[in-house]
């Protein structure tokens, strides 16, 4: 049974606006822009709370994220997200690697579908899923590729 739609509200980031959605289970969407979401247009302690982490992150002061997730996808598409969230910080595979990882190693074009349907960019990091040459895959390439670079750098520099 899905729940409620709940609430979104679009937040400023260095990065330009980020639209966060939540329902009473956790954040449901973090999308670059300020996107229409279903629910309520309003601010929420959920939503509040995920833009104060995401702004720790852009910041290089947070590496991981505290805030309930719940995402709605397929069985797969959640299993795709949750191996996604084990990726350490400043670290990448490829959509084979995670394809491996779930014992479906044909299934990487699957996985590379799930990657792109994920509606929680950067809490479920698939910014660290690269190409075979190591380059960001999908959409909006420079993003991924600065949000890799401040991972690497905070990796490097003991953050």
């Amino acid at each position: 049974m899905a729940a409620r739609a709940g609430t979104h509200y679009a937040y400023r980031t260095p990065h330009g606006p980020v639209t966060i959605a939540a329902n009473e289970r956790g954040a449901t969407h973090v999308v670059f822009g300020d996107a229409p979401l279903p629910g309520e247009r309003r601010p929420s302690e959920l939503t509040n709370r995920t833009a104060t982490e995401l702004l720790e992150y852009f910041a290089g002061k947070r590496r991981a994220f505290d805030v309930p997730l719940a995402p709605d996808g397929t069985p797969f598409q959640l299993a795709v997200w949750s191996a996604i969230e084990r990726i350490p910080y400043g670290q990448t595979l490829t959509t084979a690697d995670v394809a491996a990882l779930l014992d479906k190693p044909t299934s990487y074009r699957t996985v590379g579908n799930a990657v792109h349907k994920n509606p929680l960019a950067v809490l479920v990091p698939d910014h660290r899923i690269v190409g075979a040459s190591g380059a960001p895959i999908g959409s909006n390439a420079r993003l991924r590729g600065a949000l890799l670079a401040l991972e690497r750098a905070g990796a490097h520099d003991g953050r």
